[in-house]
């Protein structure tokens, strides 16, 4: 009897499978048969498009807190392929005013996935997105979008150092720290903004939804938020930095200002500079035409990749050579008639009258010449050498701001396997005050001086602020060469007829040297035969003398003397910041 009933109840539960299989079936062939062309229909009519959210760029701010760039939308407009009717093209090239060959090209020459978007204009206006936006339901497909672009606050000050966005070149999405970055992308292109680009720059998110045919949003199918990039404070004073590249007018120079003590930039300028929000559009013909054709080349950082001979600021390193080697003491006497004569040639002072009998303090202060080949002559140019390449000329400083020239200091060595010639004295003596194949950066100058200013100290230059400090090299000297030496470059600039006093202030105590760099040998009267023949002019200080806070230096293309042309753009820089430091640490 058991087995009768459970037999009864396995052959109820199979019809009820059986009954469910069956509904199964029906209900396929309903959805495939009977309505397959219509739900066909309804599927290709629903799309997935995926919207880029382009991730805020960090902002980039100065030492003190002041914004220097600020984020900007970026509009294009574009097509998702596979939604675009190409029977539209022609109205589609009156609406945003492209062609339509142009078009067609874009259309065709890339790989069109279904979901990707295909730029057709980019930069546009806030009217232009408004006329598009009002017709956009006439054009399935046609969407804007927007990216996160740049706008630099303080246009050309500055921009050597701060740099520029551009679009990701093809040659860059090659490279493996740029793999994961969508096509188009704004991405650093020049100096900070480069150097710092994977800080900055974020992370993009998405959106996944979907759309019916005429691309209206039916549903937010997936959201991942875009992060944005960490801010950045370099080391820069951006008064200083302001009231340094407006000191310079029209001229062109560089300035390199750091604190002494770190190695922190806080002033970087080339002049002439150039706006970079013209690049962040893209920028056009003309405007590109006049930048590399401008004879005065704005696109050349001169602090780093421009070396000139350093005239007699690089007396300082043939001072301490002197003084170390025991060659010379603080009392030695050397009478200046003007110049002296060596064979057939003559080597003349820049006073012509001469400076009479002088000691280390008023040759320094008075920059003598004659004082100077004697101090080069009895240390010889091999001595020389070993201390200019210890205060590191002669080489790259390092910093991490792109291409950067190494300048030169010669010796017996270097001329021998350069020149296949033998060291002569004649070269000893212009070599001693900074002449003839000796040559140096601006930025590497800066550094020499910031060294003297901390007492033997050689920092790496570093770009961010409160950056950990990188010891290049401890140079080791007496007390009394740096007593001695501190004290003569204090008199340069306050001491009656020394030669930077257009650097005199009454902030604070600057010291500094002035420098005349010879650009070709003149002939009488060839002084007035234009500005590509006139002397380059230099200047490096410190300041405060006592505990200096700041140390720079300046270098004018043909502006004559140094301490006519250097010596007051320094003072004005100098001033700003310590009136600038002075304030904040009173509040």
């Amino acid at each position: 009897m058991r087995n009768e009933e459970d037999f009864k109840k396995i052959i109820k539960i199979g019809y009820i499978v059986i009954a469910a299989f069956a509904l199964i079936i029906i209900r396929l062939w309903q959805l495939q048969v009977l309505q397959g062309d219509e739900y066909l229909k309804l599927s290709e009519a629903n799309r997935l498009r995926i919207i880029n959210i382009h991730a805020p760029r960090g902002i980039i701010f100065d030492r003190n807190g002041i914004p220097l760039v600020r984020n900007t939308p970026f509009f294009s407009v574009s097509v998702i392929p596979n939604e675009f009717h190409s029977c539209n093209i022609e109205s589609l090239s009156k609406l945003i005013k492209v062609s339509s060959e142009e078009i067609q090209k874009k259309l065709k020459a890339k790989e069109i996935s279904p979901f990707t978007s295909v730029k057709l204009k980019e930069g546009l206006s806030f009217q232009e997105v408004a006329f598009i936006e009002a017709r956009r339901s006439d054009f399935p497909g046609l969407i804007i979008e927007i990216e996160i672009s740049r706008e630099y606050l303080y246009a050309d000050i500055g921009s050597h150092l701060i740099g520029y966005l551009g679009k990701i070149s093809s040659e860059q999405t090659r490279e493996p720290s740029f793999k994961n970055i969508p096509p188009d992308s704004f991405i650093g292109q020049w100096g900070i903004e480069k150097l710092y680009d994977e800080t900055l720059r974020g992370k993009n998110g998405k959106r996944v939804i979907e759309i019916d045919a005429l691309g209206n949003e039916i549903r937010l199918l997936q959201e991942i938020p875009p992060v944005k990039g960490k801010d950045i404070s370099i080391s820069i004073d951006i008064n200083l930095q302001k009231e340094a590249e407006q000191a310079f007018g029209n001229r062109a120079g560089a300035l390199v200002a750091i604190l002494p003590n770190t190695g922190e930039i806080l002033g970087l300028v080339s002049k002439p500079s150039f706006d970079p929000n013209l690049f962040v559009k893209g920028i056009d013909y003309n405007n590109w035409l006049t930048l590399i054709k401008d004879k005065k080349k704005p696109l050349i950082n001169r602090a780093l990749q421009s070396q000139y001979p350093p005239g007699s600021t690089f007396k300082i390193i043939t001072a301490i050579a002197g003084l170390e080697e025991g060659v010379i003491t603080p009392d030695t006497k050397i009478n200046c008639k003007g110049g002296i004569q060596y064979g057939k040639w003559r080597f003349g002072c820049w006073q012509k009258r001469g400076h009479g009998v002088v000691s280390f303090h008023r040759a320094l202060v008075e920059s003598c010449d004659v004082y100077f080949y004697e101090v080069g002559q009895r240390l010889g140019i091999d001595k020389i050498y070993k201390y200019a390449i210890s205060f590191g000329l002669g080489s790259k400083t390092g910093i991490e701001l792109g291409i950067e020239r190494e300048g030169l200091i010669p010796n017996t060595e270097w001329k021998l396997k350069e020149k296949n010639l033998p060291w002569f004295l004649g070269e000893t003596f212009i070599s001693a005050i900074g002449q003839g194949y000796v040559a140096a950066t601006p930025i590497q100058m800066a550094s020499l001086i910031g060294s003297v200013a901390n007492e033997g100290n050689l920092y790496k230059p570093i770009l961010l602020k409160d950056a950990k400090p990188i010891l290049l090299r401890k140079i080791t000297l007496k007390p009394e060469t740096i007593k001695t030496l501190k004290r003569a470059l204090m008199g340069v600039v306050n001491d009656n007829g020394g030669t930077g006093w257009a650097a005199r202030s009454q902030i604070a105590n600057i010291s500094g040297k002035t420098g005349t760099a010879q650009v070709v040998a003149m002939r009488r009267g060839m002084r007035y035969a234009g500005e590509a023949f006139r002397d380059h002019a230099w200047f490096v200080a410190y300041a405060p003398d006592e505990r200096p806070e700041i140390a720079l230096a300046v270098l004018v293309e043909h502006g004559g003397h140094g301490g006519g042309a250097a010596a007051p753009i320094a003072k004005r820089a100098i001033e700003v910041y310590l009136k600038e430091k002075n304030n904040l640490n009173k509040n």
